[in-house]
């Protein structure tokens, strides 16, 4: 059976690394800690007396004084690891931690896991060709020495970077070293660690490299164990669940929280928040449970980023100056179908195609798979149909050869509404209000991925109101916006009742709108 030492770095709350200790170690589990040179002796002195009783505890031999960004952080975490190698014998996984880190599945669920999967967990990209760094330096953490914390000695650190750079001191990555990049918080098996120890010991040069690069806890153990353990043996991921908000901010979780970290496909989370008692208290408790299912429905990074999304309202793309200056035309008409219940929409376009010589196209931009004819690529995906949307429109006029044409939107693109009735061409609105019942919201929440198949009922109940809100925020926008030529399409409506606006919007005869309002079909779900 597997069991884990964990490697935890920490250097505050000593009552809460004790705490933590003491319970990942009950189930069998081992610790080595490692507690900032630069935290007070004291806390130290009282982790050691708390925990000088237990076994399954060690502590790495050197403290390191530790800084962001900085070699420390590696040597910090390579000090407690080589700490647990020579202190478990028994431990088959090495595993990562913070003090901000808790269990989020129970002991026997995480044993179980790494039994089955005999693999390595390690967040592991190319560094040059990857997309893991946003913002900042890329290349030049490597190429140039860094000697300075970029945080605690900010004017060294830039005049340093940029009188190497003006001298050309530019150096060369370890010929047979392919960079990688990811989290530092990872789970490897013995031998690997065994491997990452020996070959520190061997290859002073990488070593030497590695020490003055910038961040080097993203970079170190993610190169050497893709250098040292075949692709085939590597998951990509981590373990530790951890979200990012807009600002690159670690997100924190809250007593709220239990039920949604459960049920992520993840053995810990970071960061608990230091006031979440009720959590840590609950997690504690479950880590040491037993025969404890756990439904996994993943939601977490996209029901985050829809809760925290609401109330963003605005441009998510600045017009471009060529898109401001240009129009789709003052003799052209636009004709925008906006309904939450795509299929209804679609239903309703499929009627008006066969009924008329408009032409009309789905959710343009919304699905990327909706059929569009060769446009030089800048019809090949969502970003760039968004981006360019008025010279996208301009090439479909000019393709289908009319000035008249039918667009899907969903309620969500009131960006979009509102770049589109500021240009010079007549723009006309259908909304279609439809009846939403709690099973379609559901499947809905599960077709965008703010649910899963196995999200636990207690989560949907709470998730419910708030999409039924959401639905009804964005008809409220609509409407409180004000464009002109707007109509309304009714799912409670009479055939008679829908036949007016339809006639209006589409500017044909009462007789044609009437049969495509009469479609049997066009409200079924």
């Amino acid at each position: 059976m597997a069991r884990i030492a964990f490697i935890l770095l920490c250097h505050k709350d000593p009552e809460g690394i004790v705490q933590q200790a003491e319970r990942l170690t009950a189930a069998g589990d081992f610790m080595s800690i490692h507690f900032d040179a630069r935290a007070r002796k004291a806390d130290y002195l009282l982790i050691r007396r708390a925990l000088a009783g237990n076994p399954n505890v060690t502590f790495a031999q050197r403290r390191i004084k530790c800084g962001w960004g900085e070699w420390s952080l590696v040597d910090a975490t390579l000090a407690a690891t080589e700490a647990a190698v020579a202190a478990f014998p028994r431990a088959t996984h090495f595993y990562m931690l913070s003090g901000d880190c808790m269990s989020i599945k129970s002991a026997e669920f995480a044993h179980e896991f790494l039994e089955a999967n005999d693999r390595d967990f390690i967040e592991s990209f190319d560094f040059l060709s990857s997309d893991w760094i946003k913002t900042g330096m890329k290349e030049d953490r490597l190429i140039y020495r860094h000697f300075f914390n970029e945080r605690g000695r900010k004017w060294w650190f830039y005049q340093s970077y940029e009188l190497q750079k003006r001298l050309g001191l530019t150096r060369q990555v370890p010929a047979d070293i392919q960079v990688m990049i990811g989290s530092q918080w990872w789970c490897l098996r013995r031998r690997t660690v065994e491997m990452v120890l020996d070959f520190c010991a061997k290859r002073r040069d990488v070593m030497r490299f590695f020490k003055t690069t910038w961040i080097p806890d993203e970079t170190f153990f993610q190169t050497l164990v893709r250098h040292l353990v075949p692709d085939a043996e590597i998951e990509t991921r981590t373990l530790t669940f951890l979200m990012f908000s807009d600002y690159g901010m670690p997100v924190t979780f809250y007593n709220d929280h239990y039920d949604l970290l459960l049920s992520q496909d993840y053995l810990f989370a970071r960061k608990i928040s230091v006031d979440a008692a009720e959590l840590k208290a609950r997690l504690g408790d479950l880590w040491a449970s037993e025969a404890v299912r756990f439904p996994i429905s993943n939601e977490g990074r996209s029901l985050y980023g829809f809760i925290t999304g609401r109330g963003r309202i605005g441009r998510r793309f600045a017009p471009r100056f060529w898109e401001t200056e240009a129009s789709l035309g003052r003799e052209r008409e636009l004709l925008l179908v906006v309904c939450k219940k795509w299929h209804v929409a679609k239903r309703l376009v499929d009627r008006v195609r066969q009924l008329t010589d408009i032409p009309a196209i789905e959710y343009i931009f919304n699905e990327e798979a909706t059929p569009l004819p060769d446009l030089g690529g800048i019809q090949t995906t969502l970003e760039k149909r968004t981006r360019h949307r008025r010279a996208l429109l301009r090439m479909l006029f000019d393709y289908h050869g009319s000035n008249r044409l039918l667009v899907c939107l969903d309620p969500a693109a009131i960006d979009l509404l509102q770049d589109f009735y500021a240009d010079r061409c007549v723009t006309r609105t259908l909304e279609i209000e439809c009846e939403f019942t709690d099973d379609y919201l559901l499947g809905h929440a599960r077709r965008v991925g703010l649910a899963g198949e196995r999200t636990p009922p207690e989560v949907l109940n709470r998730l419910l109101p708030t999409i039924r809100y959401d639905v009804r925020f964005e008809s409220d926008r609509l409407r409180d916006a004000n464009f002109a030529n707007l109509t309304r399409l009714r799912e409670s409506a009479s055939i008679e009742d829908n036949t007016a606006p339809l006639a209006r919007f589409l500017s044909l005869p009462p007789e044609t709108a009437r049969e495509i309002a009469a479609t049997h079909y066009l409200f079924t779900d």
